[in-house]
């Protein structure tokens, strides 16, 4: 089955999901790619192409010019022995050549020395001698900076030297074209660079500000860069406006609705008051006051708090406060902080979220553990009881509202199962979430996971 799976990615397919994976997830990195790569490749044909058409070639046309000369010297010191000190030869290649030429007697060719790893002009002049004069020859093209150094044997004992500058033999400026070329990239790749930047930047402004929206933080964001990219920024404003809107309006609606509930309860329990207190009575008092609690729930469920604005909170006097709680209540609770205590959320939420988290622990353990740690740009809080637990395949169900077990981890104090769903809630409405998980107490353990 995965063979056959296999067979229907084509070589194109999988080279660029190899390519896919090694190239940079950044949008700016990834545009810097788009404009680097062609200039890049550009400048390095236009190079290649130089080197291989013009750079080569006049090097080549400069050694063949300089190697006829030498072989027209030599033709002309062999066909005139009356010169044999070679002064009126030397003389004329000196003023109509600008070679130095000495004839020495009595000597041999030096030794070969070590070729240059890379050199055109090596490559060029031995080729030419070779094919020009096809006498035994020596030359040296490193020795000195400036001047090209060539012997040739014209008899046993006879060598003729020719001291030549090197820019008569080889294109030596051609590397000012190279250098302005590189240069000229360079300019334009910061030119583009530049330009980028400020184009990638409202587009980061914008993940910022869907970011914190989603983190149920305020950032102040005004759309700008690109036509496409200031369009983006007004649909977010939009959609954000929409969002507080209807918020706004739903939280009026329970405001509404809380305000009429509230007034029945009240005018039931002005009645019951009224009535002669009967174990009757009694019991529908208590199921007055059940009510009460489970609607409070269920709105503050609804309104999810929405209302309120992250700020930068400590975190130890909150967690403090909750392990004093627990201990009021004859359970025995450990609290340990790593890291920094400062976090940005809303404090009346995280405030309920962590109470709903430890009542739940106290419900059902008789241990309590709570640790914290923000070491990292996330906070991380877990809280450990030695309760009897939930099943694994039980711990996504009682997050769902209204949701209890048997034995149930997420019943708040009115049994409305609302416990760990407000929590959840409240978790992902900072951008974060909450996962359930074994203990080292034995029982339940809470994690919380915000970024802080």
């Amino acid at each position: 089955m995965k063979f056959s799976r296999a067979l229907k990615h084509s070589p194109f397919d999988l080279a660029m999901r190899w390519l896919g994976r090694i190239l940079p997830k950044g949008l700016y990195a990834r545009s810097l790619i788009i404009i680097i790569a062609p200039i890049v490749l550009l400048q390095s044909v236009a190079a290649y192409v130089f080197m291989e058409r013009h750079w080569q070639l006049v090097t080549r046309r400069l050694s063949s010019a300089v190697t006829s000369d030498i072989a027209a010297l030599i033709d002309i010191y062999e066909s005139y022995p009356q010169d044999r000190d070679a002064t009126t030869l030397a003389r004329i290649a000196s003023e109509r050549l600008q070679l130095d030429v000495d004839i020495l007697h009595d000597t041999d060719l030096p030794p070969p020395g070590p070729k240059p790893f890379f050199s055109i002009l090596d490559e060029a002049l031995s080729e030419e001698l070779r094919r020009q004069i096809d006498r035994p020859y020596w030359m040296d093209t490193v020795g000195r900076s400036n001047f090209v150094e060539i012997r040739v044997k014209l008899d046993p004992t006879t060598v003729m030297r020719v001291l030549t500058r090197r820019s008569q033999a080889y294109a030596s400026n051609s590397h000012i074209f190279l250098v302005w070329m590189g240069g000229s990239s360079l300019v334009l790749m910061g030119i583009a660079i530049l330009f980028l930047r400020n184009q990638i930047r409202p587009i980061l402004r914008l993940a910022e500000a869907a970011e914190a929206l989603g983190k149920g933080r305020e950032i102040e964001f005004r759309p700008r860069g690109a036509r496409e990219v200031r369009q983006a920024g007004h649909s977010f404003l939009e959609m954000k406006r929409r969002i507080e809107r209807n918020i706004e309006q739903r939280t009026t609606m329970l405001n509404g609705v809380s305000h009429d509930l509230r007034t029945i309860l009240t005018r039931f329990k002005l009645s019951l008051v009224l009535l002669k207190q009967t174990p009757e009575v009694e019991d529908l008092k208590r199921d007055v006051d059940e009510m009460s609690r489970m609607l409070e729930g269920y709105l503050a469920f609804a309104r999810g708090d929405t209302g309120e604005q992250a700020v930068a909170t400590d975190l130890r006097p909150l967690l403090e406060d909750l392990q004093t709680d627990a201990e009021r209540q004859g359970h025995t609770t450990s609290l340990d902080i790593v890291g920094d205590p400062i976090v940005i959320v809303r404090p009346d939420a995280f405030r309920r979220l962590l109470f709903n988290l430890v009542a739940n622990a106290a419900r059902h353990g008789e241990k309590i553990q709570i640790s914290a740690n923000h070491e990292t740009r996330w906070l991380v809080l877990h809280v450990d009881d030695d309760g009897p637990g939930i099943p694994a395949d039980l711990r996504e169900e009682v997050f769902k509202p209204f949701v209890r077990l048997d034995e149930a981890r997420n019943q708040d104090e009115g049994g409305s199962g609302l416990g760990l769903a407000i929590a959840r809630d409240i978790a992902r409405s900072h951008g974060g979430d909450i996962s359930l998980g074994d203990s080292p107490l034995g029982g339940l353990r809470a994690t919380v996971r915000l970024p802080a």
